[in-house]
Parts: C-alpha cells; sequence; structure tokens
C-alpha cells in the first residue's frame, strides 16, 4: 500500500508541517502563497499515490514520481519565499527545506529503482 511508502509519510509529514506553518500567514497572502504552498506540498503525495497503484506499468509509474518530485520542488521555492517575506524564521525555512531534500532523495531512489516498487 503507497501509504506504507517512506517517502509517502515523509510527504504528508510536510504537508501537514506546511499546513501549520502558513496559518499564520497574512490573511492577503491566502489566495497566493499559503495556496501554492499547501497545493504544492499535498501534491507529492497524491502524484505518489496515483503512481503507486500503475507501478506495474514502469513508465507510468516513473512519471506520476517525476511529477511528485517536481512538486517537491515547488515547494522549496515558495519555503524561499516565505522566508524572503519574513514569514517563516531561518529555522522554520532550514527544517521545512531539510524535510523536502529527504523526501527529494526518497523519491530519487525510487525513480532510480522503479522496478524494487513493483511488487510491492
Amino acid at each position: 500500500m503507497f501509504k506504507e511508502l517512506k517517502a509517502y509519510q515523509k510527504g504528508f509529514q510536510l504537508a501537514m508541517k506546511v499546513f501549520k506553518v502558513t496559518k499564520m500567514f497574512p490573511k492577503e497572502e491566502r489566495f497566493a502563497l499559503i495556496d501554492q504552498m499547501r497545493r504544492s506540498s499535498r501534491s507529492v503525495c497524491s502524484n505518489l499515490a496515483e503512481g503507486y497503484r500503475k507501478r506495474l506499468y514502469i513508465k507510468h509509474f516513473v512519471a506520476k514520481l517525476s511529477d511528485a518530485d517536481m512538486e517537491n520542488t515547488e515547494t522549496q521555492v515558495w519555503l524561499d519565499f516565505a522566508l524572503s517575506c519574513t514569514y517563516v524564521s531561518k529555522d522554520v525555512h532550514d527544517a521545512l527545506l531539510a524535510d523536502s531534500l529527504e523526501v527529494g532523495k526518497l523519491l530519487g531512489y525510487m525513480i532510480q529503482n522503479p522496478e524494487k516498487f513493483r511488487n510491492k
């Protein structure tokens, strides 16, 4: 099951941390930065789940993993904006970025080794 994947678990944890942190952003960012950060961080998990269901088709699986990786990278960009706008402290930014980098490494491993997930 996709929920047992470490990449999914770490991605979900990151998305929840992003959700909690963005609750404190200014209201004028509700339809801009907040939505972007929440959407991209959540998309990591949704793309991973969608791809996992089609893991017997390696090309499709890898394409969805690649989408998850792109969304994860997008989250990193929004974290940089949040830091530059002083919505998060450097410590919070660095912790969330470290989590995102870990998710990226896990996704990278899956992309490089899709056959290892074919029969799980």
